[in-house]
């Protein structure tokens, strides 16, 4: 069975570096897997790039006109938007392929319409919630719950009910599953489950002195993590929120450090009430590998997400994980056992939740243990992988009947 995974890029951001390890996992388990994208960063054979000056055009012209149409609809919303309009050759890209597998496909890399158009059997893996919304990639307003009005988001929600029907969807977290369910576009489509993998020969603990060393680190000090691809830049990744709750530490008495990767450190540093350490973009395994396994404790203080790659790769190198109880993140995290979910963007909760972690050092070593046991236990790739090979020969099956 041939399976090409549709995606952006294969290593530009979390949703497409999620889509190649999950292309990387179904290779290794002897499925004929290839990725078709318009940004190749991996240099993978397996991964294929439009290589035509016309296609390579189009890969920049398709994102600029996207963003033209919105700016015509009056001031930029705050947030992600697609409205998917120019087709992208898409069929074509797809080969002799048996299944599609859908990924991030923004910045319009294709169009609505041309997504309708596929003649094979379509398996699309939601990493936000634009496939059922307008045109946006996240809400928090509850749009999704019925059609769409006038404006924008309206024309762009009615064209995806207009050119598509009912598809197997895979939510790599139970919270945007129910999203789905939720949705006026596709609450009676079918939804399954499926985290996203990861491997964990790469992603595994290293020594903390070594890591320290290596990473520049105080040996003899608790160390707090936190990252995102922008820092704490990025409001729904909440950095304020922890921000916030690092103020409050020391009045638990806890004395810790913050260290921070995604970003350099800024002109006017935040107000932490502690040291910050800040480590740059680590865009290698290597170097975030080391980060995780540097630190006491990592911190997802985000107010909205699906599934993290960064939640999974610190569980993974035996990090426990403190994260607020909404969006995907009890998913990674089990309260107690592997770290700390607090009540919703309840920083005081978030402070208590870091501060139990490290107030025992025995405990930690039970959590660390747990964390990583859970990795192996829910995101390892061949266990994914498998989950993966028995719904597309289900979808195949069906599409054949």
């Amino acid at each position: 069975m041939k399976v090409v995974h549709v995606s952006h890029s294969d290593g530009l951001g979390g949703a497409p570096i999620a889509a190649y390890r999950l292309h990387r996992a179904l290779r290794a388990a002897g499925l004929a897997s290839r990725m078709a994208v318009d940004h190749a960063t991996t240099g993978d054979w397996s991964v294929a790039a439009p290589k035509g000056a016309l296609a390579k055009l189009g890969g920049a012209f398709r994102p600029r006109i996207g963003a033209a149409i919105l700016r015509g609809f009056g001031p930029r919303k705050s947030g992600l938007h697609s409205v998917a309009v120019l087709p992208g050759r898409l069929q074509q890209r797809l080969g002799d392929a048996d299944i599609a597998h859908l990924h991030w496909i923004n910045s319009e890399m294709t169009s609505v319409a041309e997504i309708g158009r596929l003649t094979q059997p379509v398996i699309w893996t939601l990493h936000d919630m634009w496939p059922f919304c307008g045109t946006e990639h996240y809400a928090s307003d509850g749009a999704w719950k019925s059609e769409r009005g006038i404006g924008i988001d309206g024309w762009t929600w009615r064209r995806k009910r207009r050119h598509w029907g009912p598809m197997q969807l895979v939510a790599p977290s139970r919270w945007l599953a129910d999203r789905v369910a939720e949705s006026a576009l596709m609450g009676s489509w079918p939804v399954r489950v499926i985290p996203n993998p990861i491997d964990l020969d790469i992603w595994a603990p290293v020594d903390k002195r070594v890591a320290r060393d290596l990473m520049g680190l105080p040996a003899n000090r608790k160390i707090i993590l936190f990252g995102a691809v922008d820092g704490d830049g990025d409001p729904r990744k909440g950095g304020d929120l922890l921000f916030s709750a690092l103020r409050s530490l020391a009045d638990m008495g806890c004395d810790a450090d913050l260290a921070i990767f995604g970003m350099q450190a800024p002109q006017k540093l935040a107000d932490t009430g502690c040291s910050v350490h800040y480590l740059g973009r680590l865009s290698d395994d290597v170097s975030l590998r080391l980060a995780y396994s540097a630190a006491d404790v990592f911190v997802l203080p985000s107010r909205q997400d699906n599934l993290p790659n960064t939640g999974v790769e610190a569980m993974a190198c035996g990090q426990p994980v403190v994260a607020f109880d909404t969006g995907g993140l009890p998913d990674i995290v089990r309260h107690r056992q592997t770290g700390y979910l607090a009540k919703p963007f309840d920083t005081g909760d978030l402070a208590r939740g870091i501060t139990w972690v490290l107030a025992d050092c025995a405990r930690r070593r039970t959590l660390s243990e747990a964390a990583r046991a859970h990795a192996e236990a829910r995101f390892a790739a061949p266990v994914v992988a498998e989950q993966y090979r028995r719904l597309y020969e289900n979808v195949a099956k069906s599409h054949a009947s």
